[in-house]
């Protein structure tokens, strides 16, 4: 074990509301083999990020899953921060189409302040500083000893929608995005260090939907056919042969009525490996 290579789940609840109580929207950040890469970028990511440790204007390497507002919500105001921070060197984002015409639209909201800096405070324009790329299946980023893959996953209406494989000569991290019960995710994750796999609590789905209180059976059917329950993420931890299986991008995450007991519970009967709940901050050391 190399104590330097972590993996912090920084938000661990999934879908985007935030009540009294709540736990933050999905964000992460992992490092691995020296090199440090933020995988999504929900709401609280900044906060996780400094609570960490890390330096915001060190950030080079950022990934999204998929273009769901819980994943990319702050990456704007994560960037603007890291810049005003004394970010100055280029970071590269990785994610799906439609990224860019999302970070085009926050520059525009924020010229007036990026202009007002550059002249008052003497800052390089951060429009000069970001470069995003689509990604697709298959190798997406590649450096010496580091390599991230990305393999589309099934989490409709979605297309463009990600779990990502991060690779160096010894270790394996692996989040799988959210997607549906999905045993094809096994063989991308085979052997890997840590699955990080989303997880639904099927028996809390009822209590929730009471508790939303504005959405119809739409979101009902929504979790139905875009995530997976948590022994199903269990089955694929069996399969794919992890060594650690974490749950994240919990739902629910914020029910004082379901424990972490719950949680593992469900996943016993398909898992009997090393468990881990997310909780915000958790880091995980590989």
């Amino acid at each position: 074990m190399n104590s330097n290579n972590f993996v912090s789940l920084l938000g661990t609840k999934g879908g985007p509301a935030i009540r009294p109580g709540s736990t933050m929207p999905t964000s992460n950040v992992i490092k691995l083999n020296g090199k440090m890469a933020v995988v999504d970028c929900g709401l609280g990511v900044s906060k996780g990020l400094i609570e960490q440790g890390i330096n915001l204007k060190d950030i080079d390497l950022i990934f999204i899953t998929h273009m769901h507002s819980d994943h990319y919500l702050e990456l704007g105001p994560l960037l603007h921060t890291a810049w005003t921070a004394g970010l100055k060197d280029h970071v590269f984002i990785y994610g799906p189409t439609g990224l860019q015409d999302y970070w085009d639209h926050f520059l525009l909201s924020m010229k007036a302040d990026i202009d007002l800096r550059i002249a008052d405070e003497g800052r390089p324009d951060l429009r000069t500083l970001v470069t995003i790329k689509n990604i697709d299946e298959g190798e997406v980023y590649s450096e010496k000893h580091f390599t991230v893959t990305a393999m589309r996953n099934i989490h409709p209406p979605l297309i463009d929608t990600f779990a990502l494989r991060f690779q160096s000569p010894d270790n394996a991290v692996v989040f799988s995005g959210d997607t549906a019960y999905l045993p094809a995710l096994a063989d991308f994750a085979k052997e890997a260090d840590i699955l990080i796999h989303e997880a639904m609590l099927e028996e809390a789905l009822g209590p929730l939907m009471e508790r939303i209180g504005n959405a119809d059976d739409r979101l009902m059917k929504h979790w139905l056919r875009s995530h997976t329950y948590a022994h199903d993420a269990g089955k694929i931890a069996t399969m794919a042969n992890v060594k650690t299986l974490a749950l994240n991008h919990l739902i629910p995450s914020d029910d004082p009525d379901f424990t972490e007991e719950h949680w593992q519970n469900a996943v016993k009967p398909e898992w009997n490996g090393k468990l881990l709940i997310g909780k915000d901050g958790l880091r995980i050391e590989i």
